[in-house]
């Protein structure tokens, strides 16, 4: 291996452990311009595509003077050169302008997972590139002619080219979509979940549960005479208020599941940059994010307790679904950017919706009174 080559790649390796911890750096707080905002959030993300784009073009360069015959390093010289002066610095750059407050804090922790991803993958391909080198310079050392590398070895290669650029292709996709269309995924995937779970809850049997338990306690239990007749009241009775309270539980659930896809409709699609436009509409989102990721897991606490008829436990989750619900809802029954009293269909429909729940609200209130 030549002295150069041998250079430039320890720096690529350096670089990219550098990197990868630079990433994490704590983020700038940005300078307040508003004229500036909505620049400076789109030169980050059109950074973010390009060094992104680049990143792919090099390393498709890279993977076939690799696995090419005769290896040339020169040509590999200049393509980890462009890789050290400006690709990679680019990347870096672009994710640390990706800061919490012009983008919130999930997209944020996104973009650093993200362009970690990809620097740690381009650093296994560069391993790689690195042992074809070392064995190239090990036959030429030993006077042997250069051979192809095997099938095998070039897989190997081929393989590590392409998880760098499957690593590129979600960054562009990530950019490209920016922080409105992140929300919309995230939005809809707390949707799915929140349909699971009330399908789960709309599928249970509080009798098949009792069913269950009569055959685990076997027949000698269950002939055990008159005290079992009693206790087969009292659990007559604690089936029926499950029944009642799984009742009570979708008509509460039913309309929070309505909410993802009404706000996702309604307030994210179609809506363009306006979100983000101004940092209060970024403190918006992120409000909406935290309210709107928690009604899955506290779902999933409600279902829970109903199961185990643990009424306590059930009635306090089932409320902050329905709160954080609420404050979702409340947080854009405006249009973005609008002045207090501007109304459309959304907010019309936002009004119903706070008044439907409130209604089926009581029947948890008359249960735990």
């Amino acid at each position: 291996m030549s002295q150069k080559l041998s250079l430039v790649l320890t720096t690529t390796l350096t670089l990219l452990d550098q990197f990868q911890t630079a990433i994490y750096s704590p983020p700038q707080k940005p300078a307040p311009n508003e004229t500036d905002d909505a620049k400076r959030k789109d030169d980050a993300l059109s950074l973010l595509t390009a060094s992104s784009h680049a990143l792919h073009s090099q390393v498709t360069k890279l993977s076939l003077l690799t696995i090419t015959a005769p290896f040339t390093h020169s040509a590999v010289c200049t393509v980890l050169s462009a890789l050290n002066e400006s690709v990679l610095p680019s990347l870096v750059t672009a994710a640390l302008l990706v800061n919490p407050d012009d983008f919130t804090k999930a997209f944020h922790a996104e973009v650093q997972i993200l362009a970690k991803a990809a620097l740690k993958e381009l650093a296994a391909l560069i391993g790689e590139v690195k042992g074809v080198a070392d064995k190239k310079n090990k036959a030429q050392s030993e006077g042997k002619k250069e051979e192809d590398l095997s099938q095998a070895e070039k897989d190997v290669v081929t393989v590590a080219t392409g998880r760098v650029w499957d690593a590129c292709d979600v960054l562009v996709d990530v950019a490209t979509k920016g922080v409105v269309g992140f929300v919309i995924r995230r939005v809809e995937q707390w949707r799915d979940l929140v349909k699971d779970a009330v399908e789960e809850i709309e599928e249970w049997d509080p009798d098949e549960d009792d069913d269950f338990f009569d055959d685990l306690l076997g027949e000698d239990e269950k002939n055990a005479g008159d005290y079992d007749d009693d206790e087969d009241d009292g659990d007559e009775e604690d089936t029926a208020a499950s029944h009642a309270r799984k009742k009570s539980t979708l008509r509460i659930l039913k309309p929070v599941a309505q909410v993802f896809p009404a706000i996702s409709t309604n307030r994210l699609k179609n809506a363009g940059n306006a979100p983000v436009a101004f940092n209060p509409g970024v403190r918006k989102l992120e409000s909406l994010m935290v309210n709107l990721q928690s009604i899955p897991d506290d779902i999933d606490e409600v279902a829970g307790a109903l199961y185990e008829e643990n009424w306590e436990r059930h009635t306090q989750f089932l409320g902050k679904v329905k709160d954080n619900a609420a404050k979702a809802v409340g947080l854009v029954k405006l249009p973005w950017g609008a002045a207090e009293g501007t109304e459309d269909k959304f907010t019309t429909w936002s009004k119903t919706w706070l008044k439907v729940v409130d209604e089926v609200s009581k029947s948890i209130d008359e249960a735990t009174s």
